[in-house]
């Protein structure tokens, strides 16, 4: 379902920028190719928009505060990343890298991963992550969450299903990588299934485990959970057994462009690791958190 919508907006976009360079060229080349750019690179400017807003939301948030300079890098760094994922792997590549269950005799021993995706993604998000473990040959499973504009508790059953088929093929609890709501989703996942038995450890990648200042302008039922200190953040912990937390490892950023105040995507116990000068998307791609967090897999 996301892939064919975001097909559908990549293809309109290209059409509607292709048109207007063709159609204005004749009489106005500068009004062509400045409408062209306009259209093609004006996703720049809503990020730009996002990091001048977390500068100012951050300012009271314990978090380091961000200089401009990191600020700069993080919207260049989510300028490169964003059409990657959103334009390419996203809805022309959801299967380039399909999931991993059958483990050669040199990872015995090793658990695999489950990866869990944030809002308005699919199990593409994570190709880099899966070429990686289809050359070492790690069991792996890639969820693609639906619906795409539900409620968080309803994707648990697919994160059940996920991590059932790697436990299955491992004969060990599985990793689960998360990235933004896909931690949340993890999270409920925990809650409905009473499952941190089944779960090796939890890792993280920007989460608004308190919810993030941005979710206010949306309004679907995932988009109302994730605001800050909403009711269903605050039940989602209620009853949980002692030293839940301590699963988690969350990676999180103090340029974070869509989770912040920066501290929101921390969780007391767990081992909260930041990174300075990242934005959210291309958090989930930096080598170190990448290579940190797939080291767990030998524990």
């Amino acid at each position: 379902m996301l892939a064919t919508l975001q097909k559908f907006i990549t293809v309109v976009l290209v059409a509607v920028a292709l048109g207007w360079l063709a159609y204005f060229s004749p009489a106005s080349p500068w009004l062509a190719w400045g409408g062209f750019l306009l259209i093609v690179l004006g996703y720049t400017g809503f990020l730009a928009i996002e990091f001048v807003a977390l500068y100012f939301v951050n300012q009271s948030d314990p978090t380091p505060k961000p200089t401009w300079r990191e600020l700069l890098g993080a919207w260049w760094g989510e300028t490169r990343v964003a059409p990657q994922v959103f334009c390419w792997r996203q809805p022309f590549r959801t299967h380039a890298v399909a999931d991993q269950l059958v483990a050669p005799a040199a990872t015995a021993g090793r658990r695999g991963v489950v990866f869990v995706h944030g809002f308005f993604c699919n199990r593409a998000f994570w190709t880099p992550w899966l070429k990686r473990l289809q050359g070492s040959g790690d069991a792996f499973v890639a969820v693609s969450l639906e619906p795409i504009f539900g409620s968080i508790d309803d994707y648990a059953p697919q994160i059940d299903h996920a991590v059932r088929q790697v436990t299955a093929a491992t004969g060990l609890p599985p990793l689960l990588v998360c990235h933004s709501m896909g931690g949340l989703a993890a999270r409920a996942w925990l809650k409905t299934m009473r499952a941190d038995a089944r779960v090796h450890h939890v890792v993280t990648l920007g989460t608004p485990h308190r919810g993030t200042w941005l979710a206010r302008f949306g309004h679907g039922p995932n988009n109302l959970q994730m605001r800050l200190l909403s009711d269903w953040h605050v039940q989602l912990d209620h009853g949980m057994p002692e030293g839940r937390h301590a699963r988690f490892t969350c990676w999180y950023s103090n340029c974070d462009n869509i989770v912040f105040p920066a501290s929101t995507a921390t969780l007391p116990g767990a081992d909260n690791r930041l990174i300075r000068g990242a934005a959210h998307v291309q958090l989930a791609f930096l080598p170190h958190v990448m290579e940190h967090t797939l080291a767990m897999l030998a524990g």
